[in-house]
């Protein structure tokens, strides 16, 4: 897969993850705390919905006909649960590839382990 793509689909995976316990979370603070634009967050809901992963509902009896649930289908779940693995995979090689880093670094300035933990 593609830097691109990887990115897409940790954005994908971070929206539905928030969703699931966030249905009524607005746009604008979903773009603010994953760090997104407001147009990209409005992309990626737009893209989710039409694949049939969420489905968007007004809130029932809100003055602000603005509102929405977003609401994680059945088939969301499933393929959530599917970036779950693939996301969880992708953070597990990078814990591995900085390890390795971090050792060859520690190895550069004969820096012992314990150094690492010391602030200062």
């Amino acid at each position: 897969m593609s830097r691109q793509a990887d990115i897409q689909e940790d954005t994908n995976f971070r929206v539905m993850r928030i969703l699931q316990d966030h249905p009524e979370i607005t746009q604008r603070e979903l773009a603010k705390r994953l760090g997104v634009s407001l147009g990209g967050i409005n992309y990626c809901l737009n893209a989710l919905i039409e694949k049939g992963f969420i489905k968007a509902r007004n809130f029932t009896g809100n003055t602000n006909k603005i509102s929405y649930a977003y609401l994680l289908t059945p088939k969301g779940i499933r393929e959530k649960t599917k970036l779950t693995v693939r996301f969880l995979q992708r953070k597990m090689q990078e814990y591995a590839d900085l390890r390795g880093e971090i050792e060859q670094l520690r190895a550069q300035v004969n820096l012992p382990d314990s150094s690492v933990n010391k602030q200062g």
